[in-house]
């Protein structure tokens, strides 16, 4: 699963010339919707899993790539919409709609593998696990950005150019049936770390403060692949174990 930008604003000369403690009632904005939204997303995966199995997936996705290819579609076909509802400059409404659109998208895409570690493998201590790493690697790239304050929109084209990429393997495995291993998830889980850095970057130097559903959204699309990729690595791992 790759990380699809398809719907960017340039917020730099609307945010150039706001206050310092608009700036930073902004950043606390965001960052209460991003904790939010993570309880959120655990929430529903959670309440996911006591009502569909593992069984239920494996006949719903068959063997047929087209049926990946179709879920593949799905998911980026609901995040440019997601992103265009959160970026909103009309309706506070609609930017929460696509913040919910997205939440549901990706807990609905999480199950499978959420499901195959608990249910398959019965692991599910993986799943905490990659949890807290993806919370310590967040955290710490955000306070590297938040101390440095440094700006990171240099890597806006470089992270796009990585993402098609990405896409593109992840095409390419579908359809001709290879598997995706340890190498292809370390460096997506960089990737994104290159994108925490970018977004948290602009949250602090370009985003308008009026925007805060929005930079959240991409935060979070951010730690939710992270995760996905770190789980990715531990189930991995844990099979070259056994």
């Amino acid at each position: 699963m790759a990380r699809y930008e398809g719907y960017e604003l340039d917020f730099r000369a609307a945010a150039a010339s706001e206050a310092a403690s608009e700036r930073a009632a902004f950043v606390r904005r965001v960052y209460a919707h991003l904790a939010g939204s993570v309880l959120v997303m655990i929430a529903l995966c959670a309440a996911l899993m006591q009502v569909i199995t593992i069984e239920d997936v494996a006949r719903f996705l068959g063997n047929s790539p087209w049926m990946m290819l179709v879920m593949l579609a799905v998911f980026i076909g609901s995040g440019f919409l997601a992103r265009y509802w959160a970026q909103s400059q009309t309706s506070v409404a609609l930017q929460y709609a696509g913040l919910g659109l997205y939440i549901a998208v990706q807990a609905l895409f999480f199950l499978p593998l959420l499901l195959f570690v608990s249910s398959y493998m019965n692991q599910p201590h993986l799943i905490a696990q990659a949890g807290i790493l993806t919370g310590a690697v967040f955290g710490g790239l955000t306070m590297s950005v938040f101390i440095t304050r440094k700006d990171y929109s240099f890597l806006g084209p470089i992270l796009t150019v990585g993402c098609f990429i990405a896409l593109g393997v992840i095409i390419a495995a579908i359809l001709f049936g290879f598997s995706l291993g340890l190498f292809f998830s370390f460096a997506m889980v960089a990737l994104l770390a290159g994108y925490i850095l970018y977004d948290t970057s602009n949250v602090i130097h370009h985003y308008p403060t009026n925007m805060h559903v929005a930079a959240a959204l991409e935060l979070f699309a951010d730690a939710a692949l992270m995760f996905w990729y770190i789980l990715r690595i531990l189930m991995i791992v844990a099979g070259n174990r056994d």
